[in-house]
């Protein structure tokens, strides 16, 4: 499993010793430094820092000190610039070190390296212990920053290893051993839910399993919709319907394919009825085949976005509880194989723009206009 936006880490809150500070959104003059001192404003941290004359110190911004008075307090482009001023670093903020949220991504990261590397899951007080935090605090900041506890990585860790291993091991039972589960009926339990089929079907390509698909047009071009006995497992738009076909075929070689009887065409009406008016309709969603814990937190919270309306990567992130996954929030919504019923063409970059689409940037544009959302027009 593959580690949340964490890897990158988010642009740093503090400013380097000798480094220049962003430009995006900073304050332009004095006026309206102070004003994002005063609010503490964590988005200015980086761009500046201020020295207060009085107590010799600078800080960053978001500095949770007593406000100084205006003129006691001076402007600085780096740190750098202010200790050569005579001011030393705050002691409380640390304003030349990595911010907090950048510190407890990199703690975050590393507990993940752990869990990706232990034969079984540590326990909680060991990852905490090498967070420097207690576990209580340390349970908290993981969730807070991955979307999903230290357990329910390591599951979603640990199924993808599985996955792997079902292709590659002799047996099934040896892969299940191989991926961490210590006894077989508990990886069984949950099989299902993980894979959306039994581990040998997995293992096999699909082999068993019955998957209906038909395609069809719509005024986005074609259409492939395809399902198990569980649900609607793909909705894909392309232009070439072959190729739809090939995607299908791709993930599941061995699966037994099947068009679709009159009774499913009513299920293509209703997809196709999605795309014509996104957002007036629902369709039952299957269980995810391969989806992590994360990518499922998503597109839940995509499907809240209401019509007409669009997010941004951040605010998904946010509202996920993981402030710090923009860029994990990017690559589940490109992982999204459910075009229209888990709506990923409404959200959009910071700046408004409407960056990629896994079907296109056409399609995502006309999905947005049908549903009125601002901005959507070429």
């Amino acid at each position: 499993m593959r580690v949340p936006d964490f890897d990158t880490p988010p642009a740093p809150g503090g400013l380097p010793r000798d480094g220049a500070p962003r430009g995006d959104g900073a304050p332009q003059d004095d006026a309206a430094r102070f004003a994002a001192l005063a609010r503490r404003d964590r988005e200015a941290d980086g761009t500046f820092v201020y020295a207060v004359r009085t107590t010799g110190v600078y800080c960053r911004p978001s500095c949770p000190a007593r406000p100084a008075r205006r003129e006691n307090v001076s402007f600085h482009p780096t740190c750098a610039a202010a200790e050569a001023a005579g001011f030393r670093p705050c002691r409380r903020c640390r304003p030349n070190e990595p911010a907090l949220e950048e510190r407890q991504a990199a703690a975050v990261a590393r507990a993940c390296r752990l869990i990706e590397e232990a034969e079984t899951l540590p326990a909680l007080e060991a990852l905490a212990r090498a967070a420097g935090m207690s576990p209580f605090h340390f349970h908290r900041v993981f969730r807070r920053i991955a979307g999903v506890t230290p357990k329910a990585y390591a599951d979603a860790h640990r199924a993808g290893r599985l996955a792997t291993g079902l292709r590659e091991a002799g047996t099934v039972t040896e892969a299940i051993y191989e991926a961490g589960y210590a006894t077989a009926s508990r990886f069984y339990a949950s099989s299902n839910g993980r894979l959306g089929m039994t581990p040998t079907a997995y293992r096999d390509g699909g082999r068993g399993a019955a998957i209906r698909f038909a395609v069809g047009a719509c005024s986005l071009g074609a259409i492939l919709v395809a399902a198990t006995d569980r649900g609607v497992c793909a909705i894909l738009l392309g232009d070439d319907p072959d190729a739809l076909v090939r995607d299908l075929q791709d993930r599941f070689p061995r699966a037994e394919l099947t068009g679709g009887d009159a009774a499913f065409e009513a299920t293509v009406a209703q997809a196709v009825g999605l795309v014509e008016a996104p957002g007036e309709g629902r369709i039952a969603l299957p269980l995810d085949i391969g989806g992590t814990a994360f990518q499922q937190r998503v597109w839940q919270a995509l499907r809240a976005i209401p019509p007409g309306a669009t997010a941004t990567y951040a605010q998904i992130a946010r509202a996920i509880g993981a402030p710090s996954s923009a860029r994990a929030v990017a690559l589940a919504c490109g992982a999204n194989p459910l075009a229209v019923a888990i709506p990923c063409h409404r959200v959009v970059r910071q700046d408004g723009a409407l960056s990629g689409y896994r079907w296109g940037v056409a399609r995502k544009r006309a999905l947005l206009t049908r549903e009125g959302a601002p901005g959507s027009a070429p």
